[in-house]
Formats: C-alpha cells, sequence, structure tokens
C-alpha cells in the first residue's frame, strides 16, 4: 500500500515513516501543505495520512482541493485537536476518516489498512490487461476469451493484483486484503500464486504474474 503523510513535525514524520514501512507501506513525506498537495496529484497513492495544522495551507484546505481536482484518494485526517467541530470539517472537506494525537500506533496501522480497503471497492469492477479480463463484481476470469475458473483466495489474489497492475504487491499486503485472520502466514501467499500461474499462465504460454525479489508480486501490466 502506498501512503503519504503530510505532517509538519519532522520526528513524527519520520517515525511513521518507518514504522509504516516496517508493516510493508510504501511511504512519502510533505512537511507542509503545500508540498502535500503537489505529491498527492502527481503521484498514486492509497491513502493520504494529512495532519490539519500544516504551514503554508491547512489540512482542511488540502483535502478540499484534493477532492476539488476530482480525487478519490483515501484521506485519514490527523491532529492534536480534538472535539466535535473539528471532526465534522473535516469529514465535511471529503476526509474519510480522524484520528486524533495522541494515537495508538496498532489503531493507526488498522484504520489505514480499513481505509485502503474501502477505497479498493470503489476501483473499477473490471480489469483488462492484454487478452486477460479480471471481473471484480462478477468474480470471474477469462484468458483469450476462456474461462478460468479458480477458487475464492486465487481470485482475491489476481484481483487486487491487477488492480495494482504493474506495481510490486507484497505478501503481506495480500494478507491484508484476505482478512486472513489465523490464516496470517505469507507462505500461504506463496501457495495461491503458484496455483495462479499453473491456471492464467502456464496453459496460454504466459508469464504475467512475476516475483519481484524482495518486494513481493507484480501482475505484467500488459498481461504477458
Amino acid at each position: 500500500m502506498r501512503v503519504l503523510v503530510v505532517e509538519d513535525e519532522r520526528r513524527l514524520a519520520l517515525a511513521l515513516q518507518h514504522g509504516l514501512t516496517a508493516e510493508g507501506f510504501s511511504v512519502d513525506i510533505a512537511h507542509d501543505g503545500l508540498s502535500g498537495l503537489a505529491k498527492a496529484t502527481e503521484r498514486a497513492y492509497d491513502v493520504v495520512l494529512l495532519d490539519i495544522m500544516l504551514p503554508g495551507l491547512n489540512g482542511y484546505r488540502v483535502c478540499q482541493r484534493l477532492r476539488a481536482t476530482g480525487s478519490d484518494v483515501g484521506i485519514l485526517m490527523l491532529t492534536a485537536k480534538d472535539g466535535e467541530w473539528d471532526e465534522a470539517e473535516a469529514l465535511d472537506t471529503g476526509a474519510d476518516d480522524y484520528l486524533s494525537k495522541p494515537f495508538s500506533f496498532v489503531v493507526l496501522v488498522a484504520r489505514l489498512r480499513a481505509l485502503a480497503r474501502r477505497m479498493g471497492s470503489r476501483a473499477p469492477r473490471r480489469t483488462v490487461l492484454g487478452d486477460l479480463v479480471v471481473d471484480s463484481a462478477a468474480r470471474t476470469c477469462t484468458r483469450g476469451g476462456v474461462a478460468v475458473p479458480l477458487t475464492p483466495r486465487e481470485f482475491a489474489v489476481l484481483d487486487h493484483l491487477a488492480r495494482r497492475a504493474g506495481e510490486a504487491v507484497s505478501k503481506r499486503e495480500i494478507l491484508d486484503v484476505w482478512d486472513s485472520g489465523a490464516d496470517s502466514d505469507p507462505n500461504t501467499v506463496e501457495v495461491h500464486v503458484s496455483a495462479l500461474r499453473r491456471k492464467i499462465d502456464t496453459p496460454f504460454g504466459r508469464a504475467a504474474v512475476q516475483t519481484v525479489r524482495g518486494a513481493g508480486y507484480r501482475l505484467a501490466a500488459d498481461g504477458g
């Protein structure tokens, strides 16, 4: 998951970057509202972790301007303020969630992952990658017009890789998509990825599901 942290307290921003990176997130940092807005519009992020009290442009205005551009990125407001009026303004300007300082890092991570899952539900319902078609709504997969039967777990892996086509996706992120609970061994991801290759690649002479050493897996954007 790709996260942008917009936080002017540099020690906190660095601590968040280190902590979230250790949890498997890809994290960028901005220390003021204007640079945060610029980064959020120049790159694709899953979630923006946005402080309200920022120099240059406060978090409310950053959120408002992002929404004005048509961006539907997930926005979690983070602030030292507390009270229903602040929360209401954050949500009214387009934020998806709100968390007050001081906060539990464990709760922050859980909120980010939950928000990313909700944002994922807004993604296109049908993804076409060359001759590979993944229909999220119907939960079907075809390759060259041929239906490819997949188990629920196999389809969940493929669907997530398809939504992030061309990007490296970590095993931990795939487990989060599953809401795996007790079945949280990253090695189980390898089993399902291997099964995917046998079903959507090997019979068709393709190699779309790629291993990215040290990072996870990637579905080739061109389907081959």
